[in-house]
């Protein structure tokens, strides 16, 4: 029986030090009928050379994430679509799983894959402690799938190209309110933190949160919510005996969530007033 094309399309910018971890990861994959896009935003470094040793289909355009993505799509031509990061790494088994949980039920369109943070640092450790909270069993106000039926993603216009961050949410809770399923898988990804201080994070939270109000408006969030603030996260709370059992480690966590919420509330401020 002939295989369904997985288009897997990664975005880059300056990914040398990370991307062929990837690249080597998805050629190992056990499903065979994979297309492999690299959009890379005009990388200086050797980016493009590493991309070109595993696909001839590497392609220049920015000017973020979601236009890439959105490029990438275009020039795919799978029946399914799958999203990464460069600092991420596959299983072997993750786009076969993909594959068939949405074969066996044809509601769903769009597939959640569990993501373990791999740490050397101490805010590496930091933040890969945060995330370990949202990845064992899922978290519905976290989750972001990667993984779509073609025909839904182009159905809902892809990504939102005005916004920047929360267009991981964005999309799969579009494809979510028009009525089509979302699903999580066993087999999961690897995730290469990249965390230099708490003062890098926020400063990346303050670009991020630049456009979220386009977000929260779009999706009626309410400004102070789980989404937006770290602090009202659930999860966190039902996992308390974990909290207690790494205490240096909520520490800077909850240090780490300040200066994310100082950064992102004044990104927001911001973005809002001067309407970006």
């Amino acid at each position: 029986m002939k295989q369904s094309v997985v288009s897997i399309i990664v975005t880059t910018k300056n990914e040398s030090q990370v991307l062929e971890r990837l690249l080597k990861s998805v050629k190992n994959q056990t499903y065979s009928a994979i297309e492999l896009i690299v959009v890379d935003n005009h990388s200086t470094d050797t980016t493009r050379k590493i991309a070109e040793k595993y696909t001839k289909k590497v392609f220049d355009f920015g000017p973020e994430r979601s236009a890439q993505r959105n490029y990438g799509a275009k020039k795919s031509k799978g029946e399914y679509i799958l999203f990464l990061d460069a600092d991420m790494e596959l299983t072997p088994k993750v786009v076969k799983a993909c594959v068939e949980m949405v074969e066996k039920n044809k509601k769903i369109a769009a597939v959640a894959i569990p993501e373990k943070s791999v740490a050397h640092l101490f805010w590496e450790k930091v933040k890969a402690f945060e995330r370990s909270f949202y990845n064992e069993s899922g978290d519905a106000t976290t989750d972001a799938e990667r993984f779509f039926k073609r025909s839904i993603f182009e159905k809902v216009g892809g990504y939102d190209e005005s916004i920047t961050g929360p267009e991981d949410w964005d999309l799969p809770e579009r494809i979510h309110k028009k009525g089509f399923g979302k699903a999580r898988i066993n087999e999961r990804l690897y995730h290469h933190e990249r965390v230099v201080s708490p003062y890098a994070l926020a400063k990346k939270k303050y670009y991020y949160a630049l456009t979220s109000h386009r977000y929260l408006k779009k999706h009626k969030i309410a400004t102070f919510s789980p989404k937006t603030i770290y602090f009202l996260r659930p999860i966190f709370y039902q996992q308390w005996r974990k909290l207690l059992s790494h205490p240096i480690l909520s520490i800077a966590m909850f240090y780490m969530f300040s200066l994310e919420l100082l950064a992102g509330g004044t990104g927001f401020l911001v973005g809002k007033y001067k309407n970006l």
